[in-house]
């Protein structure tokens, strides 16, 4: 096994990741170079656990703007997670990574149900572990799931991946070409500055139980393979 600084880890991959430059939906190529980087990881001997969003087919707070029922929004959002997770799977298993789908909500024809002891030992044989359907509930975000399945997993690091953002910054560096990128922060600070880099809730649960978080720029080839070999890529969240 390669010498990496962590040996299990939880990858938050956004569903606005995965469209491209389209308006909504999949860009195939680009779902092909994400698979591409995940195998990467699993070459170096890494566990690895996925949350991924549904932003780029379904957002639930938007349909609950123009009048939707949060919670029928919020279970449309579920469903679309595990349309990309399924995209997800066949794109690895194209590439000859092994890997299961878990779904919090029971669709048993299409995923396994989440069962924390199995996605464990699923991780344990080498297998990638792609985690769908969120927490399962509405009002939670993916970024909430994330933050939970990785504490259940005992992962040792949340790596979120953004859309050609390559950390946090103290402002919208889309929108602001003046922003400050933090190379570190606290998870404190970066509740309390409000930077909107993940919910606030799942923001709390790493602050409350030491997990730390790397945002990073996943369309950076290299740029997770780099971190969990322990170089300074994006920005890290932790207590210290």
């Amino acid at each position: 096994m390669v010498d990496n600084t962590y040996s299990r880890i939880l990858l938050k991959l956004s569903g606005e990741s995965l469209k491209g430059d389209k308006e909504y939906g999949l860009d195939i190529d680009i779902l092909n170079f994400i698979s591409k980087q995940i195998a990467s990881l699993q070459n170096m001997g890494l566990e690895i656990g996925i949350v991924i969003g549904g932003g780029n087919i379904w957002r639930g707070v938007d349909y609950e703007n123009i009048g939707m029922d949060r919670s029928t929004a919020d279970s449309a959002g579920m469903l679309a997670t595990i349309m990309n997770a399924l995209s997800l799977q066949d794109s690895l298993e194209s590439i000859d990574v092994k890997v299961r789908t878990q779904s919090s909500i029971n669709v048993p024809s299409v995923a396994e149900p989440y069962i924390r002891r199995r996605a464990i030992r699923h991780m344990e044989k080498g297998r990638v572990v792609i985690f769908a359907g969120g927490t399962g509930n509405p009002y939670m975000s993916t970024d909430t799931a994330a933050a939970l399945k990785a504490l259940e997993i005992g992962a040792e690091v949340l790596v979120m991946a953004k859309n050609n953002v390559d950390g946090v910054y103290n402002s919208d560096p889309m929108l602001n070409d003046d922003a400050i990128k933090y190379n570190s922060i606290t998870h404190y600070d970066a509740l309390s500055k409000k930077l909107n880099v993940l919910d606030s809730t799942a923001l709390s649960l790493c602050m409350d139980n030491n997990l730390p978080i790397i945002v990073f720029n996943i369309f950076q080839e290299g740029n997770i393979h780099r971190i969990c070999r322990g170089e300074k890529i994006g920005t890290v969240i932790s207590s210290d």
